[in-house]
């Protein structure tokens, strides 16, 4: 099966095979054909003939058919040589049958066609035995039908009669096969010797072989005879020899060959790889008998030329020196996306296998993170930022890292920036004669140090020129060629990307770092309900940026609101929309909405972004541009504390008993989402508690649950005798892992309560006469707390807002008075309405109050209660007070 004679040995006999098989197939088909044919035949001869026989119509009229038709129908069948012949009744009753058991059944088949007087002649598959038989029906003498004759041949004695032929096929498809077969070998064995035997793959990888030899291979080729005539030669050895194209079949003296190398081809020894001189050109000559391999006799010598080999191997050796440095420098220079590390990198990696001193100056711009104009440039200010030499200590270097780099116009330097081109120079230039008159410290140095050459690399990635490389040559003996300044220029390339993606990547990470700061608190309010400490750490520590904020918004009443919230997201996108919505949580803050309701116009501000987002063709889904939020706000007088989240985590609570649990606050849905309710808590924090306000990515991890950093939490915040800086900082290194998942945000909030002797109240019935008894007891206790130098401007403050209380307003009236870091006076009543500031006309009797109160004070406003209105107003403190 390996050689092509046997390969095609087997095709044959494989054709030989299915010929004989189709035969014979056909035979047997035929043969079935031609017996059922003939059963068919005999079949409906025999029913006709029944049918048509004298007395079978009186015998089916009479009584008992069955008695009269069964003797004839029997002695039918035995004289036809068919299997059965049946008598049936127009609807199919056996009258007659071989098998008596069966005569009064019911026969099968197509009996329809028949009682329908029509004779046909079918293959029948089914009871008593398949057959091929015939139905023929019996009229009476007016042509109706009166019973059908059924006659047949048993297929399985339609089968035997093809059977009994079989052998005799056989037998002749089996002697015409052996005979082809035999002619089929006599053809393959001629074939495997004119073809020693060889499979088809070896004949064509032979003749490849012999291809790639004479044609494909530069080595010159000859192959001789035993008498040293010349049988083959290839394009490559009569060029190296300067041989004709008709030298075939002559002797080595006649080819026109050296004499050395004549008399090598001749010498009839074996040769490896022995150089000699042919012309102007030196070969290495292999020279191999052919009987060696069971070849007939004769000599193989290849040829090669090596007259460059030399100067190649050079060549080579510095090629791979240069992908060397060149892989180096791709896999050293830019580990970081420091400016001064990356700089560096490459000085190391040039130094000394390229040059022996090198320096990097960048722009000044670059440096300090300012936008870098495009292209080439002049007169900038450069930096040096980093050097190397193989010198110990750089003593060649005019300027330290770090000092100001100067160069003039006329100096190499300078024309790489404004022109954007490398330069190569020699210390005989012109040009470096030029440039070193004007500088005699750097003459002297060149000349200490016996600088010989130089190249100057502009730094430019994008179209943009970031500054210059100085590569320069004092012990390396050869100067820089061609080749050291591609390479060079490679290096330079590289190292520009770097730098440019370096001072990319700074130039976000300060705007995302600004945009953060001006986005969160910088420091927290002066206020005297709660002392606050926070903590901030964004998932990625390098941007500095994320979703999450928190905020102490100061209130009306020496209240605070405190405010914990989660953009869904991280990045520069989280974090501008953790800004829009601080901005609007501070500003719905200072019109003193109740948390719940807050919540809910933050919800409708956060259902709007999105829309604004698919409107601008983001395709943000419901909820894309979603968050979570927590507000609380504090009363220091009262100690209450009312609490509302959208979907953020529940805050926990240190008591002062050292005991610490989560709030029980109902959880609402987060912002975004629309349509659901938020439910305020209010709780009374007994003082010194600490409210502890989070984001989920402080208590949860890959490696913890939420439920686990909960409880962590909670013991965290119970330890005992800390600052809360210090509380801070045992939550964080408790709760977070070196490198968080998500941005976290901590709030810690020790509340405070105000001192009863700090606050006033006085109710005021609803009656105008009431107001003057009011400003006498407001003034008293101004007195009392030693702020005599306002109690004038406080008394026309009270008087004002109480006569409106009492005018417009609603029982109950109140009067407070809360001295904290300003003075707070509050009036509330019973009536939902707020006042709003106008301005009177000349005529007008009224609306001159609130704009007296708000030139007399610092601040005013009002807030709604569940049982009316406050109106209050703040008001400076005198030094001391």
């Amino acid at each position: 099966m390996r050689t092509v004679a046997g390969q095609a040995f087997v095709w044959q006999l494989t054709v030989l095979i299915l010929l004989a098989a189709t035969a014979m197939v056909t035979l047997v088909l035929k043969t079935t054909n031609d017996a059922q044919t003939d059963a068919r035949h005999r079949s409906l001869a025999v029913a006709e003939g029944f049918a048509h026989s004298p007395g079978v119509v009186q015998a089916l009229q009479s009584p008992d058919p069955t008695a009269a038709l069964q003797p004839l129908a029997e002695a039918a069948r035995k004289g036809s040589g068919v299997g059965f012949v049946s008598v049936l009744s127009k609807s199919g009753i056996r009258y007659t049958d071989p098998v008596p058991g069966l005569i009064g059944q019911r026969a099968q088949g197509d009996i329809g066609r028949a009682a329908a007087g029509e004779s046909f002649t079918e293959l029948f598959k089914g009871k008593p035995q398949s057959a091929v038989r015939a139905l023929v029906p019996v009229t009476d003498a007016d042509g109706a039908v009166i019973g059908i004759v059924s006659a047949g041949v048993q297929t399985v004695d339609v089968g035997a009669t093809v059977s009994r032929q079989l052998p005799v096929l056989v037998g002749v498809a089996a002697g015409s096969l052996v005979l082809a077969a035999s002619g089929a070998a006599l053809v393959s064995r001629r074939l495997q010797r004119q073809t020693h035997g060889l499979g088809p793959v070896e004949m064509t990888r032979m003749y490849e072989h012999h291809d790639a030899v004479l044609h494909s291979v530069r080595e010159g080729v000859l192959i001789l005879d035993p008498e040293k005539r010349l049988i083959l030669a290839n394009d490559e050895a009569r060029q190296l020899l300067g041989m004709r194209a008709s030298a075939e079949g002559l002797p080595l003296d006649a080819l026109g060959l050296a004499p050395e190398m004549a008399a090598l081809l001749g010498s009839g020894r074996t040769v490896t790889d022995e150089v000699h001189p042919s012309g102007s050109r030196l070969l290495a000559v292999n020279l191999r008998p052919t009987t060696v391999h069971g070849g007939s006799g004769g000599w193989v010598a290849t040829l090669r030329d090596t007259t460059e080999l030399s100067a190649l191997a050079g060549r080579a050796e510095e090629a791979r020196e240069r992908l060397k440095l060149l892989n180096e420098g791709s896999t050293r220079i830019g580990s970081t996306l420091d400016l001064g590390r990356t700089s560096q990198e490459l000085a190391d990696v040039a130094v000394p296998r390229l040059a022996d001193f090198v320096s990097v100056n960048l722009l000044e711009t670059l440096l300090t993170g300012d936008e870098l104009p495009p292209g080439p440039i002049t007169g900038a200010e450069l930096r040096r930022v980093a050097h190397r030499s193989v010198l110990e200590g750089t003593p060649e270097a005019l300027v330290e890292v770090g000092d100001v780099v100067f160069y003039p116009e006329e100096s190499p330097q300078a024309r790489c920036l404004a022109t954007g081109q490398s330069e190569l120079h020699r210390v005989a230039d012109p040009a470096i004669d030029a440039w070193l008159a004007t500088d005699p410290a750097r003459l002297a140095k060149g000349r200490a140090y016996g600088f010989h050459s130089w190249i100057e690399v502009p730094l430019i990635a994008r179209g943009t020129t970031l500054g210059v490389v100085d590569f320069a040559r004092s012990r390396y003996p050869e100067s820089f060629e061609a080749d050291d300044l591609a390479l060079a220029e490679e290096l330079v390339a590289r190292t520009a990307v770097c730098l440019d993606n370096a001072w990319r990547f700074n130039r976000e990470r300060t705007a995302a770092l600004t945009l953060q700061h001006s986005l969160l608190p910088r420091r927290l309010p002066e206020q005297s309900a709660v002392e606050a400490a926070f903590r901030y750490l964004p998932a990625d520590p390098r941007l500095g940026v994320g979703g999450d904020w928190f905020d102490v918004i100061p209130l009306s009443g020496a209240r605070v609101a405190l405010v914990v919230g989660d953009v869904v997201g991280h990045g520069i996108h989280a974090s501008a929309t953790m800004g829009r919505l601080r901005s609007a949580v501070r500003t719905l803050a200072d019109v003193d909405l109740a948390p719940d309701e807050l919540l809910t116009q933050l919800d409708d501000l956060v259902i709007r972004l999105t829309a604004e987002s698919e409107s601008d063709g983001e395709f943000a889904a419901p909820g894309d541009v979603g968050a979570t939020c927590l507000y609380a706000v504090y009363d220091p007088v009262s100690g209450g504390c009312c609490l509302a989240r959208a979907g953020h985590p529940a805050p926990a609570v240190a008591r002062p008993d050292d005991t610490a649990a989560l709030l029980d606050l109902p959880a609402g849905p987060p912002l975004g989402l629309g349509g659901l309710p938020f439910e305020a808590m209010e709780t009374v924090l007994p003082e010194g508690s600490l409210l502890a306000l989070y984001t989920d990515g402080l208590v949860e991890s890959r490696a913890r649950g939420m439920d686990a950093g909960l409880d962590a939490l909670q013991q965290a915040l119970t330890a005992p005798g800390r600052s809360l800086d210090a509380l801070c900082d045992k939550v964080v290194e408790t709760l977070l892992p070196d490198r968080p998942a998500d941005d976290a945000a901590l709030l810690l909030a020790r509340v405070q309560r105000l001192d009863t002797e700090r606050v006033a109240t006085w109710d005021v019935p609803a009656d105008p006469a009431a107001v003057a008894g009011v400003r006498t007891d407001a003034v008293r206790q101004l007195s009392a707390w030693g702020l005599e130098d306002i109690a004038f401007v406080t008394e026309l403050i009270v008087s004002e807002l109480v006569t409106n209380a009492v005018r417009y307003g609603a029982a109950p009236i109140r009067l407070r008075l809360i001295r904290d870091r300003a003075l707070i006076c509050e009036v509330s009543d019973g009536n939902n309405t707020a006042p709003h500031l106008r301005r009177a006309r000349v005529f007008d009797e009224g609306g001159r109050g609130l704009l007296l109160v708000a030139q007399l004070t610092q601040r005013w406003g009002t807030r709604q209660t569940t049982s009316g209105k406050v109106i209050w107003c703040e008001q400076t403190l005198p030094a001391g007070g």
